[in-house]
């Protein structure tokens, strides 16, 4: 059986999706579905336990999905994975074949900015 899985412990799951919440409820879907996306957020509720780590994991592991979309706003953390995962492809480490993107998403849409009315970003 082949999911999409969404890592993100603010933003909403996208339909189509399996959310994580977090990375030990990710490495435990990459153990046991064959992923066709995967899409990382770096910053979660836990500091240390966030979406570099997990890519540490899943080239350490061998589990990967057939495309990965780093899709958090933090710019340092979402290009410390990209340029992890990449360079990992580099070292034969991770198969060619998997497509990495770097697509920021924001915090909010604008419908949920409705939600937050009054306050200040």
């Amino acid at each position: 059986m082949s999911i999409n899985v969404f890592m993100d412990d603010f933003r909403t799951c996208p339909q189509g999706h399996v959310l994580a919440e977090n990375i030990d409820d990710c490495f435990e879907l990459l153990e046991n579905f064959h992923i066709e996306h995967l899409s990382l957020d770096h910053d979660l509720v836990n500091k240390s336990r966030n979406g570099l780590m997990l890519v540490h994991l899943m080239v350490k592991h061998q589990l990967f999905a057939e495309r990965i979309t780093i899709h958090s706003a933090n710019s340092v953390g979402s290009k410390a994975m990209y340029q992890y995962l990449k360079q990992a492809q580099k070292e034969q480490r991770m198969p060619h074949s998997i497509k990495i993107i770097q697509r920021p998403l924001p915090l909010f849409t604008s419908s949920d900015k409705n939600i937050y009315k009054g306050f200040s970003f």
